[in-house]
């Protein structure tokens, strides 16, 4: 998935005992963040092999520090950390790190079998990629359910706030459809370097425009 791992953000931002959206925006993308992080320097691998599933090419054959589900949980009990020194509660913290972790379950809808427990098999995935019908109108009722709830949740502060979900529900459509719509490769290859820098803007964009929409609106 890509959009539909920003439900548990937008779910979690609906309290006031949790972090930002923005910050939560982080949080959902964290382990994809990372993985296009150790992409570029090279840490993890991913190569791009045509019909790998049907709707992407990503043949993620070597991510054991992200993908993983010992991984995801590093990644979670960090970013709670981080949380809990900027909010100063453990509670935010947890609900921060949560949201960093429901990434690898997510993934598990979707993924072929590459995603483990601690780097090493059995390798797990249900294969949704492979059932467009399905995964399709999954993603899509993840992502804008989710933002449903959260302006449902909220109010506008300033007259920006009216509109400003719309705006980021924009740039999520526009991303995904790319993501969809990008062609297969013709022959297997590696995945470029500037993939990684691709999703890298990707998640900062939507992440800061999260930041934007939370300081538009108040929780009601």
């Amino acid at each position: 998935m890509f959009i539909g791992h920003y439900v548990p953000a937008f779910v979690a931002a609906a309290s006031h005992k949790s972090p930002r959206l923005g910050v939560l925006f982080v949080a959902a993308q964290l382990v994809d963040i990372a993985f296009f992080s150790f992409l570029i320097l090279g840490v993890e691998h991913m190569r791009l092999l045509p019909n790998a599933t049907v709707m992407n090419p990503m043949d993620l054959y070597d991510m054991p520090w992200t993908h993983s589900l010992v991984g995801a949980l590093c990644w979670g009990v960090l970013f709670a950390m981080v949380v809990r020194v900027m909010r100063g509660t453990w509670l935010a913290g947890a609900i921060g790190g949560a949201v960093v972790v429901s990434h690898w379950l997510i993934d598990l809808l979707v993924h072929r079998p590459d995603l483990t427990l601690a780097g090493s098999p059995p390798k797990l995935g249900l294969g949704l990629w492979n059932h467009p019908w399905i995964e399709i109108p999954l993603e899509l009722a993840f992502a804008f359910g989710g933002l449903w709830l959260f302006v449902s949740r909220t109010r506008a502060t300033w007259a920006v706030g009216q509109w400003s979900p719309l705006v980021l529900a924009a740039a999520m459509a526009l991303f995904q459809a790319i993501n969809w719509l990008t062609p297969q490769p013709a022959k297997p290859a590696p995945a470029p370097v500037t993939m990684g820098w691709l999703g890298l803007f990707a998640y900062a964009l939507l992440a800061a425009l999260a930041w934007w929409v939370a300081r538009t609106r108040r929780l009601a």
